[in-house]
Formats: C-alpha cells, structure tokens, sequence
C-alpha cells in the first residue's frame, strides 16, 4: 500500500503570519514588534515545533512569559485560522491520493496546531482521520531525516512506496534523502499550482512498481 505525506501550510492551507500578528497583537495588547522579536525571532517557535512544549498549556504559558502576551488556546486558535486559507486544489489531490493508498499530513507546527487541527482543517481532517503527524508530537522538525523515518514507521511504509509534497526545497531535499519519492509543490506570485500536484500525485500512483 502507498503512503501519500502532505505538508500543511503554503501545500494545503496558505499561511499568512502578515495577518496572524497583527491579530495576535489586537488580541492580546502586546506590539507586534515584541511578538515577533521575543518569541519568532529568538527561535521559540522552532523549539515549540521540535517538541519542547508538548502540551498547548506549556506552550501558552511559555508563550506568555517571553512576550508578556496572555493567550487562551481559543484565541491561539483563533488568529490562526484567519491568516489561514484552504487551497482547494491541493485537497482536490489529497481527495484523489486518498483513494490510492494512506494518506496523512506531516506538518512542522506546534503543540496547539495538533490539539486544534480537527477544528481548524475539518475538510482535510475528514479526509486524513487521525493521520496527523505534527512535529511537536513527533519531538523532531523537517527536513532532520529522523521525522520521515518516523513517519514511515508509523504507517509500516518503505521508502519507494511512500510520495511526499510539501512547498519547501530543503523539505523534499530531507524526504528524498531517506528514499522517499518527493514533489516542491510550485508557486507562481502567490499561487501554488495544484495542477502540477494533482499530477505528481496521478504519476505516482501509476508508476510501474519494482
């Protein structure tokens, strides 16, 4: 059986943090510029997608005390899902991938992004189920080969039968390196082409096995 891995953010949602932090910032009182310097820009985001904070309650609380920003999971939740918009032709691939095989998403993203993706992606949660491997779950970040690794043990996959997409070079650069078939979603201006991934998604499901 095939495995298909798709990336969340700029391959099946874009992602727009020019709209989440202004957001954040209305939320919670706190400038913009302080957000960005003292929790994304000192490299707290990343620590909190490689797992350091596992629980949304960890993380909030952790979020609070280097930015001074007081956030529930609610509005966490909340301004994420407003810089966030589904790209239908992406789903459409998934959709089609569904019927080939397992398909599940694999996502650098932090512990309230899997406590909140069912209310946040229902469309692909409907698709996926309980296929969501969040980095922060997973204690490591693309492109360390060590998640795909982890990724194919999860579903018993091997390498040659396993498709990844994701939008970033150094993300199928690390998939590729472990053996496993990858597509870099493309992007004209600020539209991906999901043609070109409903293609990739077709040539791997027809390749001529072994």
């Amino acid at each position: 059986m095939d495995l298909f891995l798709f990336d969340f953010d700029e391959t099946l949602y874009d992602y727009n943090f020019r709209i989440r932090l202004p957001a954040l910032s209305l939320i919670t009182g706190i400038s913009q510029y302080r957000l960005a310097k003292d929790w994304w820009a000192a490299g707290f985001e990343k620590r909190a997608e490689a797992g350091e904070w596992p629980t949304s309650a960890e993380y909030l609380a952790e979020f609070a005390r280097q930015t001074g920003a007081e956030l529930t999971l609610e509005q966490w939740r909340e301004t994420r899902m407003l810089a966030s918009t589904r790209i239908s032709g992406s789903i459409d691939a998934l959709r089609r991938a569904s019927e080939y095989g397992t398909v599940a998403v694999l996502t650098n993203n932090p512990s309230p992004f899997a406590e909140s993706f069912a209310i946040m992606a229902p469309d692909v949660a409907e698709i996926v189920g309980s296929n969501v491997l969040v980095s922060s779950d997973l204690g490591v970040r693309k492109p360390d080969a060590e998640i795909y690794r982890r990724a194919l043990e999860r579903f018993g996959a091997k390498p040659e039968n396993a498709f990844f997409a994701d939008d970033s070079e150094s993300n199928t650069a690390g998939a590729s390196a472990v053996g496993i078939h990858s597509f870099q979603i493309p992007w004209v201006g600020d539209t991906p082409q999901t043609k070109a991934l409903q293609d990739a998604v077709e040539a791997f499901a027809q390749r001529t096995h072994g």
